[in-house]
């Protein structure tokens, strides 16, 4: 059973872990490879080298969303899709671990299953903008009906 009243703020927690995860990544690239460096390496890839500034944007505002519990669900599944294509291009060939050389794709595929979690929770505590998709309504065993007298 999931409880309800601590639920949002585990939702909270990996909201805000995953949007400081995401803002870091995008660091990486501007502060130590440099956006140009970037570049280059999706090019090295036989990517077109301007996806890389698209990918910084999308890490960027994917991160701060996240933080912030802006449309949460929507930001969690708009990251996924830059996960898998680190895996194909890049991390995939060199095996699942990460400690591989080249780093496999363990951290990735936890990564992405994280952001599939937090897109079912939803936005969580402290958020924002709650609501970002409908709520679910809560699971419960089903209830028989009561007849009433009439």
């Amino acid at each position: 059973m999931i409880d309800t009243r601590t639920a949002p703020y585990a939702a909270l927690v990996l909201r805000v872990t995953l949007g400081v995860l995401f803002l870091a990544h995008a660091g990486l690239k501007v502060f130590v490879f440099t956006p140009a460096g970037a570049a280059g390496f999706f090019g090295s890839l036989g990517l077109p080298p301007a996806l890389a500034y698209l990918t910084i944007a999308a890490e960027t505002a994917g991160g701060i969303a996240l933080i912030l519990g802006f449309l949460t669900r929507w930001a969690s599944l708009a990251l996924v899709p830059i996960l898998l294509g680190a895996i194909v291009f890049v991390h995939g060939p060199a095996g699942f671990f990460f400690n591989n050389p080249n780093g496999g794709w363990e951290y990735l595929a936890l990564w992405i299953v994280a952001l599939l979690a937090q897109a079912l929770l939803g936005d969580g505590a402290l958020a924002l903008r709650a609501g970002s998709a409908k709520t679910a309504p809560a699971l419960s065993p089903a209830q028989p009906e009561v007849s009433k007298p009439c």
